[in-house]
């Protein structure tokens, strides 16, 4: 590979199918990772967020140090954004009285404001030009407010909404489905196309999320968090070691 071509490249992956399967098994894993530390171990939203929010800066600056796309660190600081957004997003609407609705509105507020900053800065928000510390930054913490709304966001529709976790699912799921056609078969922006399904898949990670570890009695199957937790995570590693990711092409 000549030095042009190793320059071309970003460190951020390539957007294939693998992309969004994996990142919906991590925007899951996060819901119930999450949900193991806060309520699992009963240490509350206040020090889970502590704890996720440490694990969430060292991972985002080694990836942001980091020289090369390197897929292990890239799926640690999603799955960190991912823990961090549903303790924190817990930790608004139920221990400050946000609510969901309340919640939901600001952190729709701080991503928005993220991504419009971002764009006034740099002059865009695709993902191919994530190339520099600074927009990595800007990408990084537009993922974590997106993640922390679709905890929120999730909550809602599957609670104060009352479809419960199976109809939010189906409804997440439609609007993934809507988004992929608009992506075939019209000219919408891809950027934006991007950023609204990435923003879904997290509110659709967090009811599947729920519907594997919540109460019976509540809607959910019932399961152990931790062993949720084992098998999403195990399904995470096994398809980064078996499928290779390439790096996604920055734009010069």
């Amino acid at each position: 590979m000549d030095t042009s071509t190793k320059h071309a490249l970003g460190k951020v992956p390539e957007v294939t199918l693998l992309f969004w399967i994996i990142k919906i098994a991590a925007t899951t894993l996060g819901e119930t990772g999450g949900d193991a530390v806060s309520m699992s171990m009963n240490l509350g939203y206040l020090i889970g967020t502590g704890i996720f929010s440490a694990v969430f800066l060292a991972a985002a600056f080694a990836q942001i140090k980091a020289k090369t796309f390197r897929p292990f660190l890239y799926w640690t600081t999603i799955i960190a954004t991912t823990t961090v957004g549903t303790t924190l997003a817990d930790f608004a609407d139920r221990s400050l009285g946000f609510g969901y609705a309340g919640g939901s509105t600001l952190l729709l507020a701080l991503l928005l404001g993220s991504l419009f900053i971002w764009h006034r800065t740099l002059g865009s928000v695709s993902v191919s030009t994530v190339s520099s510390p600074k927009a990595e930054m800007f990408y990084w913490l537009t993922i974590m407010f997106s993640q922390t709304l679709g905890t929120a966001l999730g909550d809602w529709t599957a609670n104060t909404a009352g479809l419960g976790y199976t109809g939010a699912a189906l409804v997440f799921g439609a609007l993934l489905v809507l988004v992929v056609a608009a992506y075939y078969w019209t000219n919408v922006s891809r950027t934006l196309i991007f950023w609204a399904a990435f923003i879904l898949t997290r509110p659709l990670g967090a009811v599947v999320g729920d519907f594997l570890d919540k109460p019976l009695s509540a809607g959910g199957l019932a399961l152990s968090r931790y062993s949720a937790s084992a098998a999403l995570f195990a399904f995470i590693l096994t398809s980064i070691l078996l499928f290779k990711q390439r790096a996604a092409r920055t734009a010069h």
